[in-house]
């Protein structure tokens, strides 16, 4: 297939020539493709294409697309700029059957954040396809998913902990005195006055960085425990963190 040089190969791209003239009739662009369409995915430009054929139909393999086969109601899919796409409640099922739950709930949060999908929507279609193949593992992820996470670290961060058996935390918690903002945490157990910051790439910015430890320090001055977890701590000493939270949970409920 020929395209312009100077034309940008995004992934929309890619799923925009997929569809005009790639994908057998009543086939839809799904899963981790599908939410990157509706603004909410974590998909690279050149990754592959998630497709959805409905079950009974041979197609493939195609290089540069990961076919899935599946029952495909009509209501499932929508038109989006002429790209036929699987809707953000159909999209979130195929998510979580197709991803491990950790990665499942990071695009499950952005979908919800976006309110392109509502909580309830989703315990409703775990309860609706109850006993189906999948539908487990779409009422943990519903269980998992929460709209408040700002970025993809931050949910496998809140889901890794609560994975571990600790009690969920609140997300994007403001702290307030006498009605007067003091700060917003990432996670926090209030009524313990404990949080979890994730400190991201924008820390590179000393300006944010200055302010947000000016921030932390308003916190601590409020008798807050705050504990920070970096990418690298998160991807390689996650046990050591968690040992310092529950030891942090302990202390405060005693």
């Amino acid at each position: 297939m020929y395209a312009d040089a100077q034309l940008t190969i995004s992934h929309r791209t890619r799923c925009l020539a997929a569809a005009r003239w790639v994908l057998p009739p009543g086939a839809a662009i799904a899963g981790r493709s599908a939410a990157a369409l509706f603004g909410a995915g974590l998909i690279g430009d050149a990754e592959p294409l998630d497709i959805l054929v409905p079950s009974g139909l041979r197609f493939g393999p195609v290089a540069g697309l990961v076919v899935h086969t599946g029952e495909v109601a009509e209501a499932d899919v929508l038109s989006l700029s002429g790209i036929p796409v699987t809707t953000p409640l159909r999209t979130c099922w195929d998510l979580a059957r197709w991803l491990d739950p950790e990665e499942a709930v990071v695009v499950v949060d952005r979908l919800l954040g976006q309110r392109l999908v509502r909580a309830d929507e989703l315990r409703e279609m775990a309860d609706r396809r109850r006993g189906a193949r999948g539908w487990k593992r779409m009422l943990r992820v519903a269980q998992l998913a929460d709209p408040g996470a700002e970025s993809a670290q931050e949910s496998r961060l809140r889901v890794r902990i609560v994975l571990a058996g600790v009690r969920r935390p609140v997300t994007q918690f403001v702290v307030e005195r006498d009605g007067r903002f003091i700060a917003r945490v990432d996670l926090a157990w209030p009524e313990l006055k404990i949080a979890v910051e994730y400190d991201g790439l924008w820390h590179d910015d000393p300006r944010q960085l200055h302010r947000d430890r000016r921030r932390l320090n308003r916190l601590l001055g409020e008798d807050w425990i705050v504990l920070h977890v970096t990418a690298q701590r998160l991807r390689e000493d996650f046990e050591g963190f968690l040992a310092e939270l529950r030891q942090a949970l302990r202390t405060r409920t005693r």
